[in-house]
């Protein structure tokens, strides 16, 4: 039986451009030594004429950042008819915006750091809560534009109002949460277990911490009492089920095991479009579980559909 046509949607032209050709080319490796015939597409303005011309059974959107993970290139497989991998043009979108996602997760009675949202420019030489906090773009990935505004300092991040800042004019002010960087990855209607990011050399798990080998160490499965691991991965599913996601998502938390109980549990943002590099944290996971790369990137493919 001849397996699908898989046309793997890599690049782009967002800032985690670099971070979704190293996905994309993983995962068309991966499927091409499971068979599948793949073809890789540098994704750029003209994608609907491409793929109207391509004709594949199934796009694996290996895309990250605005137009591939916002709902935008799902808008696009959508009127083209094309089965697509990962969550439909409303979650995508939803997820996508930062604050729009914690409003649904709060209201799901999911955990979350209090936050606003105000223009970049509006915050000037006044700090618009009361260090310390996290500054970061509404609708961006991968520790873009993200800014630690530690205790004591005395202004706001100048960077803010630069000219050079390429990342919105709407950013997210969110309370700084101490504790235990920790991700749980979904699959489907289960989640796969739970790993904690500790940075290596760095004060947070940034750009370089991700991608760059050495930059942060997994700890797969996290070391965590049964309850905790349980509440977590619990939450990670909810956080699936209620923002409307499909197919792979990955939920980020902080954990502070100084306070009793679950309270040190905070729900952070979901991944629609999981990194899938080789130091990635998703096929970590997947693997702790039993499930090979390979084998996660064919359960996506043959998952995959319109109408999602």
């Amino acid at each position: 039986m001849t397996k699908k046509h898989v046309a793997v949607l890599l690049g782009g032209f967002s800032s985690e451009r670099p971070v979704s050709l190293s996905s994309g080319n993983s995962c068309a490796d991966a499927l091409e030594a499971e068979g599948y015939r793949v073809t890789r597409v540098d994704v750029s303005r003209d994608i609907g004429r491409v793929l109207s011309e391509l004709k594949p059974d199934v796009a694996f959107n290996a895309l990250h950042g605005p137009y591939g993970e916002d709902g935008t290139v799902q808008g696009v497989l959508e009127f083209l008819g094309i089965p697509y991998t990962h969550s439909g043009v409303l979650a995508s979108a939803l997820a996508m915006d930062k604050e729009l996602a914690k409003i649904v997760a709060r209201s799901a009675g999911i955990p979350v750091a209090p936050s606003l949202v105000i223009n970049r420019f509006e915050i000037g030489n006044d700090h618009p809560m009361e260090p310390p906090y996290v500054v970061k773009p509404v609708a961006e990935g991968s520790s873009f534009g993200v800014v630690i505004v530690r205790e004591g300092q005395a202004n706001p991040p100048q960077i803010l109002g630069a000219a050079e800042w390429a990342y919105g004019e709407r950013v997210m002010v969110e309370r700084y949460m101490h504790g235990r960087e920790l991700t749980c990855a979904v699959m489907g209607d289960r989640s796969l277990g739970i790993c904690e990011i500790v940075p290596v050399g760095h004060n947070f798990y940034d750009y370089d911490s991700k991608y760059v080998p050495g930059g942060s160490k997994h700890v797969c499965p996290a070391e965590l009492s049964p309850n905790i691991y349980q509440k977590i991965e619990t939450l990670a599913l909810k956080a699936h089920q209620v923002i409307g996601c499909r197919g792979v998502s990955r939920s980020d938390f902080r954990f502070d095991d100084r306070l009793p109980g679950e309270e040190g549990i905070v729900w952070l943002e979901i991944n629609t479009q999981p990194g899938m590099t080789p130091t990635s944290l998703v096929p970590d996971i997947a693997a702790q579980a039993g499930i090979e790369f390979g084998a996660l990137l064919s359960w996506m493919v043959e998952d995959a559909s319109c109408s999602r």
